[in-house]
């Protein structure tokens, strides 16, 4: 007896309804006399109702309509047959996705993020100098965390002043001598005692004992 696996069949359109309603709409479809055709596809929709209305619980709005629907699909849209609402097709029933607007237009300093720039950015029309000061100060300490995670290590405070007023584009006021006694907290307290930066710390120094045993040689 010769094996038949599903794996090696005609995949099913609509696994709900089964192989053997499967084969049916195949049957169906090859059938050369219209009226006959007309009748088997009404015969065919009545026991796909019975099949979903033993599944589902309530009343579905144009459930019959729907039952027709599902028949083109089962037929992979290649019925024809006269059906009492408009015949669908592949692109009405399963129209292809919208395509989705990214946001255009790259970042220069890509470590720190695009939304460190529009926080800048967003200041220019702030006439308050003190809050100006005190986000460019906090927006200066994330830099500081993004720029270690970036590159392993903390940049000078002027770097990241200059950083600050390229992404300004505009006079921005910043209070430099506070943000040039940023400390580097984020190493000692966050990252710095990680299991991550601990385990990238011990490589490197492995790789450096064994460039010293390669040249002692």
């Amino acid at each position: 007896m010769k094996n038949n696996y599903n794996i090696e069949r005609e995949k099913l359109h609509l696994p709900e309804y089964g192989r053997h309603i499967q084969d049916m709409v195949d049957e169906l479809c090859a059938i050369e006399n219209r009226e006959e055709r007309n009748l088997r596809a009404q015969a065919l929709v009545a026991i796909m109702s019975n099949i979903q209305r033993c599944s589902i619980s309530g009343e579905v709005a144009d459930f019959e309509r729907k039952m027709w629907d599902h028949l083109f699909i089962i037929s992979d849209f290649r019925l024809d047959v006269d059906s009492p609402y408009p015949k669908p097709t592949e692109a009405t029933i399963m129209p292809p996705p919208a395509r989705m607007s990214y946001p255009t237009g790259g970042i220069a300093m890509k470590h720190y993020g695009r939304n460190v720039r529009n926080i800048i950015r967003s200041l220019e029309k702030h006439r308050d100098k003190e809050l100006v000061e005190a986000v460019v100060y906090n927006v200066a300490r994330y830099m500081r965390t993004k720029s270690f995670e970036y590159n392993q290590e903390h940049p000078d405070n002027g770097v990241i002043i200059r950083d600050i007023r390229r992404m300004a584009e505009f006079d921005i006021p910043v209070d430099e001598e506070a943000v040039t006694m940023i400390k580097n907290e984020y190493r000692l307290n966050g990252l710095g005692n990680s299991k991550r930066f601990q385990r990238v710390k011990k490589n490197t120094k492995n790789q450096k004992n064994l460039r010293k045993i390669g040249h002692s040689k």
